[in-house]
């Protein structure tokens, strides 16, 4: 599996060697393994930016997500998952609103934006319960121990 991480902000320090082993695990969690990632670390305005060409939302979110090869699994290039941007400013405010590290916030987001590349969605109850489901067993597997708390919408029941 391949992860290629870019980090084009300079406000926050991420160690990227340990969020790319931690993708890697989330891959393997996800029986992904022959799947290419790729993990954008950006800014609110650059994520704004993104936010409005691709979604129509002209606000910073915290995570995107770009899907490559939808239902295409027999194309040459089937093992591209996609990329996940996520916005290090969104992600340092939201991780004291949820009570986890900013690691841990990253983490979170990252989940989300993956789950999000393998069709996940939260466009409707059902959907949206079992994405927070397998969103709280991908978390678990990394941090045992840490639950976010409320009001963390990516996460609660």
């Amino acid at each position: 599996m391949q992860v290629l991480i870019s980090n084009d902000q300079r406000e926050f320090f991420v160690d990227c060697q340990l969020l790319e082993t931690q993708c890697r695990n989330i891959l393997f969690f996800l029986e992904c393994e022959n799947k290419e990632l790729s993990v954008l670390l950006t800014n609110d305005e650059k994520i704004q930016k993104l936010n409005k060409k691709y979604r129509g939302q002209n606000q910073a979110t915290d995570v995107l997500s770009f899907p490559q090869n939808e239902g295409e699994e027999n194309e040459p290039n089937a093992h591209l998952m996609g990329d996940v941007v996520i916005s290090m400013m969104t992600a340092k405010r939201q991780s004291v609103e949820h009570g986890l590290s900013f690691d841990e916030e990253i983490i979170l987001l990252l989940i989300h934006g993956i789950l999000h590349l393998l069709g996940f969605g939260h466009e409707h109850s059902e959907e949206a319960n079992r994405m927070k489901i397998k969103t709280r067993e991908l978390f678990n597997q990394i941090f045992p121990d840490k639950k976010p708390k409320e009001p963390c919408s990516l996460y609660s029941d």
